[in-house]
């Protein structure tokens, strides 16, 4: 490849296939909450429709964190971190590949899963569209804003928990939005475009100011 920003994805994409951020494992760790929660509720189908949506995304949000955490991990071992302020890439633009990466190799699977999860409780036609339309602008911004948590803990040993610390409150928007959204679609009284056009903007405010705020934390940590 020509081009190093192509050549910097395709290589953060095989890393998060091969490393433990894979989008094998968010899937399987999402098909498990989804699973478990009718035996937790109970199997009645008029119940698991309401609350399906909110179900899908909250798996859909834990199973983004899960594997988060080794976003930058790899390059900090192997010490590719220390070269990227030295390259003629910026460093907000790197780390944005990198999460363009991530979420290509472990949020698009889940994306792609979610409709055939949610089959399994209960959804309509129009609201597994809903749910996939939403997770499809909303999980961006949930990789967006875990590069923060990541850059933060790079340093810390087995940081995945303080990570989930720092990212849960700053998701909680996605969440709620993502839901809302998700649940209009479903049939819901409120609105669709509403609550969708606030999950967009959500998403394209992470995309402007994440990078720059995971750039300023990885180079404050290299120091």
């Amino acid at each position: 490849m020509t081009s190093p920003l192509a050549a910097l994805f395709l290589r953060e994409w095989r890393v998060a296939r091969r490393i433990g951020g894979s989008g094998a494992m968010g899937v399987v760790f999402f098909l498990t909450l989804v699973a478990i929660i009718p035996f937790a509720v109970g199997p009645d189908p008029n119940l698991l429709a309401r609350i399906g949506p909110a179900i899908l995304w909250i798996a859909a949000l834990l199973a983004t964190l899960l594997c988060l955490d080794r976003l930058f991990q790899a390059d900090a071992e192997d010490g590719s971190l220390d070269l990227f302020p030295l390259a003629e890439t910026p460093l907000e633009l790197a780390v944005l590949i990198k999460c363009a990466a991530h979420w290509a190799a472990t949020g698009l699977p889940l994306i792609i899963a979610a409709p055939f999860f949610g089959l399994m409780l209960q959804q309509e036609r129009m609201a597994l569209a809903g749910i996939v339309a939403t997770l499809l602008v909303g999980t961006p911004a949930l990789t967006l804003i875990g590069a923060i948590g990541a850059a933060a803990t790079v340093t810390v040993r087995r940081g995945g928990l303080l990570m989930a610390l720092l990212v849960l409150p700053l998701a909680i928007p996605v969440l709620i939005f993502g839901v809302s959204a998700a649940e209009a679609a479903s049939g819901a009284a409120t609105p669709f475009f509403a609550p969708f056009a606030i999950l967009c903007a959500i998403t394209l405010a992470a995309l402007a100011l994440c990078p720059f705020a995971a750039a300023a934390a990885l180079r404050y940590l290299g120091e």
